[in-house]
C-alpha cells in the first residue's frame, strides 16, 4: 500500500467501525490543511483496493463526507474537497483542547395551545411511533430492575445522574455522533427544558443576548425570556441558521441555541460552511453554543451527520440530547454534554438545581442501552420512519398536491407542507385542530417579518397509504 496517504492509517482492532475511521481521517486532514480545497481525493474503488477493504466500506465513509459538506462529487472529474471551505482555512488548524480521559466500558404558544390537546391526535408533533416500541423488552428490564432494588438504591440519587447511564451515553455518542467525551462530562436532566435551565444558570446572566433560530422552537424562547435573557431572532434558510445575520444584528450575544442536524421546524441541516462560521463567531465572541440534537438519529437521505460538537476546537459547544424522541416522552430523561473545562461549574450548579430524574428509570434506560436494545431500536425506527414518511408524503400529496407542496427533507419526524395560492396556515391549522387533528402553523413560530405559510405535520404514526389519503381528504374538506 505504498500509495496510501499517511493520514489513512487504520486500526483494525479498534471498536470504531472502519468506515468511520476513514471518515475521521479525511475530516481531520481537511481541517488541518493536509487536504486543501478543490484537492482531488481517491475514488472509492481505488482506495478500497489500496486499503484492502470492501468498496462499500469506503463508499459509506465518502457518503458521510459528502452529506456533511467536506467533499463534493463532480461526475467524471471525481471527488474533491469542497471549495467553499477555503475561507475557513485560517481557523481549521486551531489545535483541539485537551480532553478528559474516556472511560471504557416541542407545542406552540398560539391560542390553540391554551386548551388541552390529546396526544394521540393525527399529526401530533414530537410523538414517536409508540406502536413500534419494544414494550415486552422494556417491561422485562423494568421488572428486573425493581427486583434488584436494594436499600441504598432508594436513597437520594446522584445529582448529575447515575454513573452507568452517563457511561452508556458517552459510549453511544462516541460511536454514533462522533463526540469524544468522558462520562463526567455527561449530565442527566429531566428533559430539554431542565437542560436549558441548567445552561442558563451555569453560564449566563439576566440581560445576556442569546441567538434563537427564526422560525424556531417556541419553548426555547419562552424559557429564555423567563430567565431574563435578551432574545436575538436569527433567520434560517435552506442552509440552516444564517450566521451572518446573527453577527450583523447581535454580534455580542453570549450564546446561540441551534438545531444543526434537523432545524426545528424546517428540518434543514446546517451546512458545513455555516457550522464553521458559527464556531468562528463563538470563538471570537467568547460565546456558547447549545446544540439541541433532538432527533439527529433520524436521517433518511444518508447516514446521520456527526454532531456540531465534534467540530469544536475551543470548548464552546454544549451538546443537548433527549430520550423523548427515540424512546417515548414519558421517560422524562435527557442529557447534556459540557466541555471538560466546565465540568466543575456544572457539578456545582447541578447540586443545587438539577433534577436528574428517578434512579429506577435511569437504571432501566442504561440497561436498555448496554444490552444493545437501544441501537437496534434506533435502526428499526430509522427504517420505519423512512417508510412512513414516504407513505405520508405520497398519500397527502396525491390528495392535496394542487394546494400544498411538501418540502424535500433529509430527515426528521414531520413534514413541512407549503401553502399555495391564498391559503393561510394559521386559519387552516385552527380548522384542523377543531376537526380533531394536531396541526401547527409555521408562521406561528416566526418573529421576523415575511413568514411563510406552511403546515407542520408529524408522519410517525401514519402507518398505511389509506390512512394518509383519508387524512388528506379531511384536510381538503377544511380548505
Amino acid at each position: 500500500m505504498k500509495n496510501q496517504p499517511d493520514f489513512l492509517q487504520l486500526d483494525t482492532t479498534a471498536a470504531e467501525p472502519l468506515y468511520r475511521q476513514i471518515y475521521t481521517r479525511f475530516r481531520n486532514a481537511i481541517a488541518e490543511g493536509l487536504l486543501l480545497p478543490e484537492a482531488r481525493i481517491p475514488s472509492a474503488r481505488a482506495l478500497a483496493l489500496e486499503l484492502g477493504l470492501a468498496r462499500g466500506t469506503v463508499e459509506a465513509a465518502y457518503s458521510l463526507l459528502v452529506a456533511e459538506g467536506y467533499v463534493e462529487t463532480r461526475g467524471q472529474a471525481g471527488t474533491v474537497v469542497t471549495p467553499a471551505l477555503a475561507r475557513h482555512a485560517s481557523t481549521a488548524t486551531t489545535p483541539a483542547p485537551a480532553r478528559a480521559p474516556r472511560a471504557r466500558a416541542h407545542p406552540t404558544t398560539s391560542a390553540a395551545s391554551a386548551m388541552p390537546t390529546p396526544l394521540n391526535r393525527p399529526f401530533q408533533m414530537g410523538l414517536p411511533a409508540l406502536d413500534a416500541f419494544p414494550r415486552k423488552v422494556w417491561a422485562r428490564l423494568a421488572a428486573r430492575a425493581i427486583r434488584a432494588t436494594q436499600a441504598d438504591d432508594m436513597a437520594y440519587p446522584a445529582f448529575a445522574g447515575q454513573a452507568p447511564l452517563r457511561a452508556a451515553i458517552a459510549t453511544y455518542l462516541q460511536l454514533s455522533r462522533g463526540i469524544d467525551c468522558a462520562p463526567s462530562q455527561v449530565f442527566i436532566t429531566s428533559g430539554y427544558r431542565n437542560t436549558l435551565e441548567l445552561v442558563t444558570r451555569a453560564l449566563l446572566q439576566p440581560g445576556d443576548g442569546v441567538w434563537v433560530e427564526d422560525p424556531g422552537f417556541p419553548p426555547t424562547s419562552e424559557l429564555l425570556k423567563q430567565a431574563g435573557m435578551k432574545l436575538a431572532p436569527v433567520a434560517v434558510d435552506a442552509d440552516g441558521l444564517v450566521v451572518s445575520h446573527g453577527v450583523a444584528t447581535a454580534p455580542r450575544a453570549r450564546a446561540a441555541i441551534v438545531t444543526p442536524a434537523h432545524q426545528s421546524p424546517l428540518c434543514v441541516a446546517l451546512s458545513l460552511p455555516r457550522r464553521l462560521a458559527l464556531l468562528d463567531w463563538a470563538r471570537q465572541a467568547g460565546a456558547w453554543i447549545v446544540e439541541d440534537d433532538y432527533d439527529g438519529e433520524y436521517r433518511y437521505a444518508s447516514r446521520p451527520l456527526p454532531a456540531l460538537q465534534s467540530l469544536d476546537r475551543d470548548g464552546r459547544v454544549l451538546y443537548a440530547g433527549t430520550f423523548s424522541k427515540v424512546l417515548f416522552p414519558a421517560v422524562r430523561l435527557a442529557y447534556l454534554v459540557v466541555p471538560p473545562a466546565q465540568v466543575a461549574r456544572f457539578e456545582q450548579i447541578s447540586q443545587t438545581f438539577a433534577a436528574a430524574g428517578p434512579a429506577l428509570m435511569q437504571t432501566i434506560v442504561s440497561d436498555f442501552m448496554n444490552e444493545g436494545h437501544f441501537a437496534r431500536h434506533i435502526q428499526r425506527m430509522r427504517r420505519l420512519y423512512a417508510e412512513r414518511r414516504r407513505i405520508a408524503a405520497e398519500g397527502l400529496g396525491a390528495v392535496l398536491g394542487k394546494h400544498l407542496r411538501i418540502d424535500p427533507q433529509p430527515g426528521g419526524m414531520h413534514l413541512v407542507l407549503r401553502m399555495k395560492g391564498r391559503h393561510t396556515d394559521r386559519a387552516l391549522a385552527e380548522r384542523m385542530r377543531q376537526d380533531g387533528m394536531a396541526a401547527l402553523a409555521l408562521s406561528e413560530r416566526c418573529v421576523l417579518p415575511h413568514a411563510a405559510s406552511a403546515l407542520l405535520l408529524a408522519f410517525t404514526n401514519i402507518d398505511t397509504p389509506q390512512r394518509a389519503r383519508e387524512l388528506g381528504r379531511r384536510i381538503l374538506r377544511l380548505m
